[in-house]
C-alpha cells in the first residue's frame, strides 16, 4: 500500500490517457469538511462541500472551511455538484462557496435539498445555483463526461446515498457516509442489490467512508437505542430534557414515538432542531401528530411528568440551548429539581471537555444526567470493520481510496482492503489537496493543489494575521503605547502605556521609562530616514506610516525582552498633521483603542 510513487524525489505516474483526476479538499486526516473534486479533461464536478468546527486556538472562529483556491481558479470548468446527504460536514460550506463561484446545478436527496435551500436563501446566494432533488436509483447527467447514479444507503440522517459515478474510463463508487442497518427506523433499506450489480459489472475505484475503521464488528442498528431510551424515560419522575444531533432524524423520530407512548408533550428548543424537524415532517421523514407539540411557555405550566423537551447542545456548543440552560442563561428554561437530562449522543473528537463541563453544570443544578456509551442510548452513524468489508465485497473494486477519516483510520481501512484481496499497489492513502490520477490500469498521486483551511467568523474570513493577533491577545495580552511626535522628531508629551492581560515581570513605571527611551532613541537616530526636507517649505515631508511601523517593531522587541512573553504590541502615533491618532489600519486602531480604554 502506497500513497506515492517516487522517482528521484519527485511525484511520478504512469502515463496513460485518458485519466480521471480525483482531488479531495477536505475530510482526510480529519473528521469533517468533506469535499472532493472529480475532473475529466475540462470538466469538474464537486462531491459534497462540508464544514468543520474550530479548535480551542481558533479564537472567535465559528466554522472551518477547506481552501477552495483550486475551484476559484477553475470555476469555468465546474459543471455541477453531487450531494450525498444533509449533514453539515457535507453541505455546510455551500453558502460560503457560492459567494465566490457559481455552481450550475446541485443534485441531492430531498431532505438535503430542503435544508440547503433555507441556508442559501438566508445567505442570499440562492440565485447562484439550481437545486435538483433525486430519488433512489435516479441517474443524473452532469456535463459531457459524468453520469451519476444515486444508491440508497443507511446512515444517521434520513435520505442518505452512495453514488456510482459513470466516467469514460469506468465506474467510480463513492460510499458517502454509511452504516449497514438491517432494521432502519424509516424502513428505507440499503440497496445492496444495486451495489452488487455494479461489483459484478466491474467497479474501477471505490472511495469509502473510514470513520469507524478502527472499530471491530458491526455498528448496531439505530433501532437498538429504543428499548434503553424507553426504560430511562419511563423511570424519569419529572421533566425529561433530551439532546441529540438535530440532523439525526431517525433518533428524533424514536424520541417523539416514546413521548407519545408515555403521554408526554414535546417542546422543541433550538433553531437547528426546529428547522430539521419542520423540514423532515414536510417531507414525511418524521411522522407524528401536531398535537404532540407544545410551545415552551405552554409546557412550563403542565405537570413535569407530562413534559419532554427536545433540545440542541449535545456537543457542548457555546450558543446551543442546553449549554445556555446549564449556565442559567436561557431566558425561558431553568433546570428544576427532579429533571432528567439525557445525552443521546457521544462527543465528537475535540468536544469532550465542553460536553463534560455542560454535564457538570447540569448536575450542580440538581438534574439527573444520563450519558455515556454504557447506557446504550447512542449508536454511530458510521459502519465498523465488518460493514467496511461488506462494502468491499459487494463492489469488488480494482482500486481503492479510503476517505473521511483521520490518518490512522485511513491506514486501517487500507489494510482491510488488502486482506480483502486488493493489491497494495492499487491502494492510495492521500492528503487533502493531493491530485490522484486514475486510469483504467493505474492509480497514483501526481501532484498537489492548494489545500488547507479558511476560517470564518460572523464578519467574514479570518485571515492568518488576524488569528495570530487573537492568539497573542489570548496568550499574552496586549500592550498599547500612544505618543505624539512633532515636526522636529521630538516627543510632545510623555507617552501613555496601557497593559491588558499582561503578566508584568517589571514595574510599570520602569517599563514606561524603557519605552520612552526606546522611542526617543529611534527618533534621534532615524528621524532623517523618515523625514525629508523640501525646499521652500517649513515642514518636512514625513513618512508617518513608516515611522509608526518602525517604532512599533522596536517596542515589540523591547517588551518581549523585558516581559519574557509575546504580547500584542500596538503603537498609536499622533502627528501634527492629523488628529486623532493615526495608525496603519482601521482594524488595528479599533483594537488598540478598545484595549487602552
Amino acid at each position: 500500500m502506497s500513497n506515492r510513487t517516487l522517482k528521484g524525489g519527485k511525484l511520478t505516474s504512469k502515463k496513460s490517457s485518458p485519466a480521471l483526476k480525483i482531488i479531495p479538499l477536505g475530510g482526510l486526516h480529519e473528521i469533517g469538511k468533506n469535499t472532493c473534486i472529480f475532473e475529466f479533461n475540462d470538466e469538474i464536478i464537486l462531491l459534497d462541500a462540508g464544514l468543520g468546527f474550530p479548535n480551542d486556538e481558533m479564537h472567535g472562529v465559528n466554522i472551518v472551511l477547506p481552501d477552495m483556491t483550486y475551484l476559484r481558479e477553475n470555476r469555468h470548468k465546474i459543471k455541477g455538484m453531487i450531494v450525498t446527504h444533509g449533514h453539515e460536514d457535507h453541505i455546510g460550506g455551500l453558502p460560503y462557496h457560492l459567494k465566490q463561484f457559481d455552481i450550475p446545478v446541485i443534485h441531492g436527496p430531498r431532505l438535503a435539498m430542503a435544508l440547503l435551500k433555507g441556508k442559501l436563501e438566508e445567505a442570499g446566494v440562492s440565485d447562484r445555483t439550481k437545486l435538483n432533488s433525486v430519488s433512489p436509483r435516479d441517474m443524473v447527467r452532469i456535463g459531457s463526461y459524468f453520469m451519476v447514479e444515486y444508491i440508497r444507503n443507511t446512515h444517521s440522517i434520513a435520505d442518505s446515498f452512495t453514488v456510482a459515478i459513470h466516467t469514460p474510463i469506468g465506474v467510480v463508487v463513492h460510499t458517502g457516509d454509511f452504516k449497514v442497518d438491517h432494521t432502519p427506523v424509516d424502513g428505507e433499506y440499503f440497496d445492496f442489490q444495486r451495489l452488487a450489480e455494479h461489483g459484478e459489472k466491474g467497479v474501477l475505484c471505490l472511495l469509502s467512508d473510514s470513520t469507524n475503521a478502527e472499530v471491530p464488528g458491526h455498528t448496531p442498528s439505530e433501532a437498538s437505542v429504543y428499548p434503553n431510551l424507553d426504560r430511562i424515560f419511563s423511570q424519569a419522575p419529572g421533566r425529561i430534557l433530551v439532546t441529540t444531533f438535530a440532523s439525526s432524524v431517525h433518533r428524533v423520530q424514536l424520541i417523539l414515538d416514546l413521548a407519545q407512548k408515555q403521554n408526554r408533550v414535546v417542546s422543541v428548543v433550538g433553531r437547528s432542531m426546529l428547522n430539521v424537524i419542520a423540514q423532515a415532517r414536510n417531507l414525511g421523514y418524521i411522522k407524528c401528530p401536531d398535537s404532540l407539540f407544545e410551545p415552551l411557555h405552554a409546557a412550563n405550566s403542565l405537570p413535569p411528568e407530562k413534559v419532554l423537551i427536545l433540545t440542541t447542545g449535545s456537543q457542548g456548543e457555546p450558543l446551543a440551548a442546553l449549554t445556555r440552560i446549564s449556565k442559567g442563561e436561557h431566558r425561558k428554561l431553568k433546570i428544576q429539581e427532579g429533571d432528567t437530562v439525557v445525552f443521546s449522543a457521544n462527543p465528537i473528537p475535540g468536544n469532550t471537555i465542553a460536553v463534560v463541563n455542560t454535564i457538570d453544570r447540569l448536575m450542580m443544578q440538581g438534574a439527573n444526567v444520563i450519558y455515556g456509551r454504557h447506557q446504550g442510548i447512542h449508536v454511530s452513524g458510521h459502519g465498523a470493520q465488518e460493514d467496511h468489508k461488506l462494502m468491499l465485497a459487494l463492489t469488488r473494486p480494482k482500486f481503492f481510496m479510503p476517505v473521511h477519516g483521520e490518518h490512522r483510520m485511513l491506514i486501517q481501512h487500507g489494510k482491510m482492503a488488502q486482506k480483502m484481496g486488493i493489491p497494495a499497489e492499487n491502494i492510495v492513502i492521500t492528503n487533502n489537496g493531493d491530485m490522484v490520477e486514475l486510469t483504467e490500469n493505474s492509480i497514483s498521486v501526481v501532484g498537489q493543489v492548494p489545500s488547507g483551511i479558511e476560517l470564518v467568523d460572523r464578519s467574514g474570513i479570518v485571515h492568518h494575521e488576524v488569528l495570530k493577533e487573537r492568539q497573542q491577545l489570548a496568550g499574552d495580552g496586549v500592550v498599547t503605547v500612544a505618543a505624539a511626535v512633532s515636526w522636529e522628531g521630538k516627543l510632545l508629551a510623555q507617552p501613555e502605556i496601557h497593559l491588558r492581560g499582561v503578566v508584568a515581570s517589571v514595574e510599570k513605571s520602569l517599563l514606561q521609562q524603557l519605552v520612552i527611551k526606546r522611542i526617543e532613541r529611534t527618533l534621534s537616530e532615524q528621524w532623517t530616514d523618515f523625514a525629508k526636507s523640501l525646499d521652500g517649505k517649513k515642514q518636512p515631508e514625513v513618512d508617518w506610516t513608516g515611522l509608526q511601523q518602525k517604532i512599533e517593531g522596536d517596542l515589540e522587541r523591547l517588551t518581549r525582552r523585558e516581559l519574557q512573553s509575546r504580547p500584542l504590541v500596538v503603537f498609536l502615533l499622533q502627528n501634527p498633521e492629523e488628529a486623532p491618532v493615526k495608525t496603519v489600519g482601521r482594524r488595528r486602531q479599533r483594537t488598540a483603542a478598545k484595549a487602552a480604554s
